[in-house]
This record gives structure tokens, sequence and C-alpha cells, in this order.
């Protein structure tokens, strides 16, 4: 019996965090933070594609201004990855381009597992688990996204309509993409099977690359023409400018899996968070009896439902409830629960001021 060659992890970490102002920023966006664990974001992305089913050795696509933090973290945990600098940001598909035309370099039956650095899965063994599923439907020239069945109407999120059930039970051909929607439509969508679209995808780099030069071959020649100027040192894999740049800015879902009729997805239950807010965080730290959340140097007395993260001042909230408040060395955050998905707009507005 032929042995199955390793999937490959492509592990995208371009983002700037910024929804998580001021603890990430630019400097150090939300993928290198470790919200009370041992180990970042990063690491354990990369950590939790370990063992016989996946490539010892990923391929991390970002920045050249992440550059140094992504080797920091994979000395810390004794693993090496291709890394693929991008010069400029084009968003999640020319980023994924780029991947798996890395890993069709390593392997022309490559299968790649395609994830967000600053995604969080407590539960390794389900997760692999459902790779393992879904790498089925994936060799069949699906492009296969992981689709998670809801805990609660989240407004945060967009959701993907699974239809026409393929070979593996929980694995279905996609009806329909739908955005982010209000809380009623949220609650609709729980009760009619809708998914959390999680953005995490499992494919062949072949059927990806196909699928791609039929819906949008300007963004597979912008890629491929900044390979021919790419530029090596050490594990750093420098993209060329002049190509890359040539490139739309435009996510995998727009570009691609509205569009193609390949498009899969696998049910999964496993606890997934995309930190996207600070709300987010709130929900994955512990919580004292009135539900307040403490990290760092701070308190909260007679008060419910804050989150106080400092590590720097001594912080006190007396006699509030339902705050946010994040304190760094140079900057002070204050905000209401429910309203935290709006701090992008924060670092947006500073930037127009200067």
């Amino acid at each position: 019996m032929m042995t199955q060659q390793p999937i490959i992890p492509i592990i995208l970490s371009g983002g700037a965090g910024t929804r998580l102002w001021p603890l990430s920023n630019e400097a150090k966006p939300k993928q290198f933070l470790r919200f009370g664990s041992d180990f970042s974001l990063m690491q354990q992305t990369v950590l939790r594609c370990s063992g016989e089913v996946f490539d010892a050795r990923p391929i991390i696509v970002s920045g050249d201004s992440q550059r140094f933090l992504i080797a920091e973290d994979l000395r810390g945990i004794f693993r090496e990855a291709d890394i693929i600098l991008e010069p400029l940001r084009r968003d999640s598909c020319a980023a994924i381009v780029a991947g798996c035309l890395q890993a069709l370099k390593r392997s022309p039956e490559a299968v790649v597992l395609v994830l967000a650095a600053d995604h969080q899965i407590p539960d390794s063994g389900a997760f692999v688990a459902a790779v393992t599923r879904a790498r089925h439907v994936a060799e069949q020239g699906y492009l296969t996204s992981f689709g998670v069945r809801p805990k609660y109407p989240a407004t945060g999120y967009g959701y993907i309509k699974p239809g026409e059930r393929l070979s593996v039970d929980t694995c279905s051909r996609i009806e329909k993409f739908v955005e982010k929607p209000d809380a009623q439509t949220a609650e609709t969508y729980m009760r009619e099977g809708y998914l959390w679209n999680s953005g995490n995808f499992l494919f062949s780099a072949k059927a990806f690359i196909d699928e791609i030069e039929k819906l949008a071959p300007e963004i597979l020649a912008a890629v491929s023409a900044s390979f021919e100027q790419v530029r090596l040192d050490v594990d750093f894999i420098w993209l060329g400018a002049d190509g890359f740049s040539k490139s739309p800015k435009i996510s995998v879902d727009f570009a691609v899996m509205e569009k193609t009729e390949r498009a899969a997805v696998c049910a999964v239950d496993y606890e997934w968070n995309d930190i996207g807010s600070w709300d987010a965080v709130h929900t994955l730290l512990p919580q004292d009896g009135s539900a307040n959340v403490i990290v760092g140097r701070g308190i909260a007395l007679k008060g419910s439902n804050n989150l106080v993260h400092s590590n720097h001042h001594v912080t006190a909230l007396y006699g509030v409830d339902d705050l946010v408040v994040v304190v760094t060395e140079d900057c002070l955050l204050v905000t209401k629960r429910g309203l935290t998905e709006k701090v992008k707009d924060v670092v947006e507005a500073l930037k127009i001021k200067g």
C-alpha cells in the first residue's frame, strides 16, 4: 500500500491585528501574543500541525516586517519553515497562491492545509481528526473549507450554507457563502444548519492553482512573476515586488471560493476562535466569580463582565460593568463590551490624526 504524502501546512501571517489594539499593533500583531498560554498563537498553529499527518516543515507567508518575529517563534519551539515574504499586502488569495506554488516546488502532488496564524483551536486531536477525514474529499479535487458548527448566533463571523452531501458524512458541497449577519439573521442561520466560515482550507495545491488559472489568472500571473524575481536568504524567500504588486488585492473567498464549482465544506465541532475582538479574548481567559478577566496588574471590584489587561501600570476598576480596559506602556484603551469589534476604527482615526 502506498504511503500518503504528509500534508504541507501553509500558515498565513499577514494581518496587522488592529482589532486588538493597543496590545496588537503593526510592530507585533496578535499572532505573536500569548493570551495566557505558554506559546504564542503562531507557535500554537505550528505545533497543531505535528505528527505523521503533516510535513514537519510548514510554509509561512508573511510580510518582511514580521520575519524576525516568525524566526524567533520558530526557534522557541525548535521548528523550521519556508518563510515567504510578501513585498506588500495583497490579501489572502495572493498569499495562498504563493504558498501553493512553493508547495508544488516541493512536490507536484502536494496537499496543503491553509491556516490563519492567529486562530485558537484548543483540541489538537479533534483538529487532526477533522483534517484526516477531509483529506479524502480534497484528493477528489475539491477546494475544501472547514465550517464550524455554531455554538451561538455570532454576528462577527461569515457563514457557509452546506449543500449536497459528499462521500464523507460531514462534508458537503457549498451552496452559498454569506457575510456577517445581524443578530436575528444569525439565529436563523443556526436553525437552518449554516456553519461558521473558519477561513481554513484543505486542497491539492495543483487543484487550487488550476482554479486560479481559470477564475483569477491575473493573480497567478503576478505571483508567478514574483517567484521569477525571488531572492533567497537563509530560510527567507523574498518575492519580487515588481511582479507581486500587479496582483489584485482580494480575498480567496471572493476570488475563488464563491465562484468555483469545486467548493466543499467539512463540518467540525471543535472549539475555534479567531480572536477577532477583545470580547473574544474575554471568553478565552479565566474569569472570577463576577465574570471579570484580569491579566497583569489589575483589579475589578463591585463590578462584573469587565476585562482588564495591563502589564505596566496598576489598573483598578470600581463599581463598573461591561468595560474593556487595555493598558500598554504608551497607550490606554477604554471601551464597552459589545463594541470591541470597532476598535480598528480607533486605529484608523489615529492614523488620520497623525
